[in-house]
């Protein structure tokens, strides 16, 4: 059974199993609010908004993610470009190329495509982008106005398992919620939008959250997400959540994505960090690999191109700090 938004928490029993929310429906719909969006603002008389990605190096992984996020571009309306440089690039020549960028009034939104080769400090570059174009929102102030509940532009991927959680129906106050996974970019972002005061300026989804890692006990973690009304799972280790570790009726949200090899058939196959088809017969929702949290995280990046586009998120004191 696969769900979009209209389906509410409230409105599912428990006796079946879980309801497979499709990430790519929900995906769609908020593409097609985001070219809505796009077309007002150009009828308006707005420039068309405009994203640049730097991509560098031949990773195969990071060519397919940024061709998807072009694509979605090219759907809702947004202008993009692609700015491909060799694995070989100097940092302090890339980071001459983010300042023109920066400096660029036509770019509106711009993100340097992740990982970065090994001699480059990924969080160099990525503070070098201006926070207001700033579309990864990774910025060091777009973090830190993240976690004071400020407005800010937010990463994509945990916007998108907030959307996904919220278009759901799926209750956060007050609820039990493992996060495991505390990476920057990911986990501890999800457990700063699901804990936070949701009377705040950003609000948040007060809920109670617990974050796990990698030096987590297979056993302890257990332990917390047994309680769990909402696991999200952002680790990168695949089968990392299986049934035995699931409440019945709990809500999982699976972010990790892994390719690994069919023992069957030899093809690889991409994979979350959940036993789906196990969980699945014990939680309330589910969210598949692929299909999930993948196709809302492009959703949401196309969100923050067109907030960057329409300088939503330029505060006085932000200017003052990147005048």
């Amino acid at each position: 059974m696969v769900v979009e938004a209209s389906l509410k928490w409230s409105e599912f029993c428990f006796v079946n199993d879980a309801v497979v929310i499709s990430g790519r429906k929900l995906a769609r719909q908020i593409r097609q609010e985001a070219r809505h969006e796009v077309e007002q603002w150009v009828a308006a008389g707005n420039k068309r908004p405009h994203l640049s990605v730097v991509l560098v190096g031949e990773n195969p992984a990071s060519h397919s993610y940024v061709l998807n996020k072009t694509k979605a571009a090219a759907d809702v309306g947004i202008s993009s470009e692609t700015i491909l440089r060799p694995a070989s690039i100097t940092e302090e020549e890339l980071l001459d190329l983010i300042g023109k960028l920066n400096n660029d009034a036509n770019v509106d939104g711009l993100l340097v495509q992740l990982p970065l080769p090994e001699h480059i400090d990924e969080r160099k570059i990525c503070n070098a982008v201006t926070p207001d174009k700033d579309v990864d929102g990774f910025h060091v102030i777009n973090v830190g106005r993240m976690c004071l509940d400020q407005y800010s532009m937010l990463p994509a991927t945990p916007w998108g398992v907030w959307e996904i959680i919220k278009r759901t129906g799926i209750p956060t106050l007050g609820k039990n919620v493992v996060v495991a996974g505390r990476s920057k970019n990911v986990g501890m972002p999800i457990a700063m939008l699901l804990h936070t005061d949701g009377r705040h300026e950003r609000p948040g989804g007060d809920a109670t959250v617990t974050i796990s890692h990698r030096y987590t006990p297979k056993e302890q973690l257990k332990q917390h997400t047994i309680r769990a009304d909402i696991v999200v799972a952002a680790a990168g280790i695949p089968n990392l959540i299986t049934a035995d570790m699931i409440k019945e009726g709990a809500a999982v949200i699976d972010v990790g994505i892994t390719r690994v090899q069919d023992p069957v058939t030899a093809k690889s196959r991409l994979v979350g960090d959940v036993d789906f088809e196990g969980v699945k017969k014990k939680a309330s929702y589910i969210t598949p690999v692929p299909g999930g949290v993948g196709p809302m995280t492009v959703a949401m990046l196309m969100k923050n191109t067109i907030i960057a586009a329409k300088k939503l998120l330029k505060p006085k004191e932000l200017e003052a700090l990147t005048a």
